[in-house]
């Protein structure tokens, strides 16, 4: 028995050392007889003896009575820092870090100085807290009473500052260490990795070295892991080869943290000679370094990579799967995608929310949006809850099929399990309302969301744009401004697409210079291409192509298309084939281009230039795309395809376009022949262009929903001028809403007006 204990014991009554036995067995027996020991105590009057008191106070915390050990530090007169320590360790070690702190100022307005085994409980509460105020107040009275010079409260006073990202405070502490172990020079490492700082890490290795302290696995693997968890990708790989080159040798936890930056980097041939690693040291059986291996494959775009790593792994294991459904949906391999993960269900696997999630992102990356709905709904059938990572994985497949009413119940989902808070699925609901042509909504989400960071704010200015509302676009950038964050390349971008959408030339040329001048963003591709189509479209065809000539890197398809789309509108041939050509050598294989200059060819009469450029387009086996739209009818997307005569419903379609027509001929609207362009009959152009897509969605639309209701298509292409005079009409015959999204923005039609004031 310690010499500090006795004279304690010495001083309590005999009947109360009979009973208690001063046994430590005796405090953990069962809270009956600590429940007994204190009524013994009480009686005899022994309950000020600090020994005893103490022990009571474990005692019960022991047993989580947690009130009855704050009664008996409660009725004491004169408490010492043992009666209080004992309350605020049993806290701390079940986890009630406020309540623990809480005893402590307790302890303190008694005048009460914590000593060096209270201080490093303390230091521990408020790292779990992340409460560095408090933390920073506890190290100025361990300054004060001498203890922060105790090797055990420096060590738990620099890992509070750790956990709390207080990286200086911390570096501070760790230069005035007596003693430094390994332990501690790993978690400062790790802590400058994640914050990116690669010449501290060095700095540090260094100075470890010189201390004769070095570095483990452990330390190593800490490294890699900051910098790859904070997207520092570039140093992650450079450590890595500074470990080899030092002669450690990687694990499969080592393997693991730098795959994935050596994916984000896109360095093929590193990953593949980490992969010859892997191979000598038998790490293929490790289901963490196969799962990295699949990631690194499919960020650097090696579908054979993905393919074969998977197959050589003898086990089935969820993660791996994941990980191959997601490598293989990155690819563009949606189907085989898909093919595995039925697969996957029929074997029984216990397919968790990753991979629901991992599916779903893939279907809606990849044009499958209906089957990233449908597998939405699946997903919950099967009991497996939608997390914040789902939810803004999914709401893109509804926004890019206009599936409003499986949009609203995505949100309402998000408002029961309180997602809300969440700043992406917050932008992902921005984003779909305005794909779905509610802009309204996009609004209303955006002002409630408690937080917001700079993708809210593009999200809503891209929605603005979108709707052709360059006002309110230049205004939410005001607000921006305003606020602490700093506008990036995406918000100019929708600053010029805006300009661009209702002609604002001037407006265009501000914004352009000032994102290099005002903000150092040097213009992208983008903002080029957003420039040449306002200028084209503003009819300063020239000008845009003079400014093509200006770009000081080589121009992309997007620049030379928006040219053609420019030429297209104008009727200028002669841009046009400059611009065609550069699009076939960029683009050989695309379509588009071909159909572009055939169609400009078309609409001037050049017949002979049509007949050369889709024989060309034939010799190379390519294919128009066909012109396809989508309407969300009681709760279902319908699909309809230009001139599609298999439609269910075609004869009731016909005969109510006969209807329109013959309405459209009486109020003296005549079809506009000259978006027909074939060289056939004028009877046979009215019924090529009423076999438009956009027209047999909104007819059937009118069909098969209540009168007044609002109907909303989405067009794959752009919306031609005959359509757009049709569906005019249509509002104001039918009195419907009709809201129409075609590849380059929003129609709004009411009453007879569209909200583009036919300028697009």
């Amino acid at each position: 028995m310690s010499k500090q204990v006795l004279p304690l014991i010495e001083k309590i009554p005999q009947s109360i050392l009979g009973f208690l036995e001063y046994s430590p067995s005796f405090w953990s027996t069962s809270l009956s007889k600590t429940t007994q020991a204190h009524a013994r105590v009480l009686k005899s009057g022994a309950l000020n003896d600090g020994y005893i008191s103490a022990k009571l106070i474990a005692s019960y915390s022991t047993y989580s009575c947690f009130e009855d050990a704050n009664l008996v530090l409660q009725s004491i007169s004169d408490p010492t820092v043992y009666s209080f320590s004992s309350l605020i360790y049993a806290l701390t070690k079940a986890k009630l870090y406020s309540q623990s702190l809480g005893v402590f100022s307790r302890m303190f307005s008694h005048g009460l100085i914590p000593d060096s085994h209270v201080l490093p409980n303390l230091f521990k509460v408020c790292a779990e807290l992340s409460a560095f105020k408090a933390g920073k107040q506890i190290h100025c009275i361990a300054c004060v009473s001498g203890l922060d010079e105790d090797r055990f409260v420096q060590g738990s006073l620099f890992h509070m500052y750790m956990r709390c990202g207080r990286m200086g405070d911390a570096r501070k502490v760790f230069d005035t260490m007596s003693e430094r172990d390994v332990v501690t020079c790993s978690a400062l490492l790790c802590g400058y990795a994640r914050k990116g700082w690669l010449e501290e890490v060095v700095c540090i290795l260094s100075e470890m070295e010189s201390s004769g302290i070095e570095p483990n696995l452990v330390s190593w693997n800490g490294i890699l892991s900051g910098f790859n968890r904070s997207g520092y990708h570039r140093e992650a790989a450079i450590m890595f080869q500074k470990m080899h080159h030092l002669g450690f040798l990687p694990d499969q936890v080592t393997v693991s943290s730098v795959l994935p930056s050596v994916g984000d980097s896109e360095k093929l041939n590193f990953g593949k000679q980490i992969h010859g690693y892997v191979i000598k040291q038998g790490l293929l059986k490790d289901k963490c370094v196969i799962s990295a291996m699949i990631d690194m494959y499919g960020k650097s775009g090696n579908a054979y990579g993905i393919i074969k790593v998977f197959e050589q792994f003898e086990q089935t294991e969820t993660g791996v799967c994941n990980a191959y459904i997601t490598g293989l949906s990155r690819n563009g391999l949606v189907d085989k995608a898909l093919e595995m993960f039925e697969l996957f269900k029929e074997q029984k696997m216990e397919l968790n929310v990753v991979s629901w999630t991992s599916i779903i992102a893939g279907c809606a990356q990849n044009g499958k949006d209906i089957e990233a709905l449908e597998l939405f709904r699946e997903m919950q059938v099967a009991g497996v809850k939608p997390n914040r990572v789902t939810i803004p994985s999914m709401l893109p497949a509804c926004g890019n099929i206009a599936a409003l009413v499986h949009g609203r119940s995505a949100h309402g989902f998000a408002v029961r399990v309180h997602l809300l808070d969440d700043v992406h699925v917050g932008s992902a609901l921005i984003d779909m309302y305005a794909k779905c042509g509610r802009i309204n909504m996009s609004q209303i989400v955006f002002d409630m969301m408690p937080t917001k960071n700079l993708v809210c704010w593009n999200s809503l200015m891209s929605g603005y744009s979108m709707h052709g509302k360059a006002k309110e676009v230049m205004s939410i950038f005001e607000s921006l401004l305003k606020t602490k964050f700093k506008p990036d390349f995406i918000s100019f971008t929708n600053l010029l697409s805006a300009c661009g959408q209702v002609g604002l030339t001037d407006e265009g040329w501000k914004y352009f210079g000032m994102m290099s001048e005002e903000y150092g963003i040097k213009p992208r591709l983008e903002h080029y291409s957003c420039m040449v189509n306002l200028l084209g479209r503003a009819g300063k065809l020239q000008e845009a192509y003079d400014l093509i000539k200006e770009i000081p890197f080589e121009p992309d398809s997007c620049v030379w298309g928006a040219l053609l789309n420019s030429c297209r509108l104008q009727n200028n041939v002669e841009i046009a084939e400059i611009a065609a050509e550069k699009l076939f050598d960029l683009e050989p294989e695309n379509p588009g281009t071909y159909v572009l200059l055939s169609n400009i060819y078309a609409a001037k009469g050049m017949w002979t230039e049509v007949d050369r450029v889709r024989n060309k387009m034939e010799s190379l086996g390519l294919k128009k795309n066909p012109g396809c739209s989508w309407i969300e009818v009681k709760n279902r997307v319908y699909t309809l395809l230009a001139g599609d005569k298999s439609h269910p419903q075609i004869d009731q379609i016909t005969e109510k376009m006969d209807e329109i027509s013959k309405e459209m001929r009486k109020s003296g609207h005549l079809p506009n022949l000259d978006f027909a362009l074939q060289d056939v009959e004028e009877q046979e152009k009215e019924q090529i262009l009423w076999g438009h897509s956009e027209k047999l969605a909104v007819v059937f639309g009118l069909l098969n929903t209540p009168d007044g209701t609002p109907l909303q298509v989405i067009k794959n292409l752009r919306i031609c001028g005959d359509c757009h005079s049709v569906i005019k009409f249509i509002s104001s015959y039918a009195r419907r809403e009709i809201f129409v999204r075609d590849t380059n923005r929003f129609h709004h039609f009411k009453d007879g007006i569209c909200s583009c004031g036919d300028f697009w």
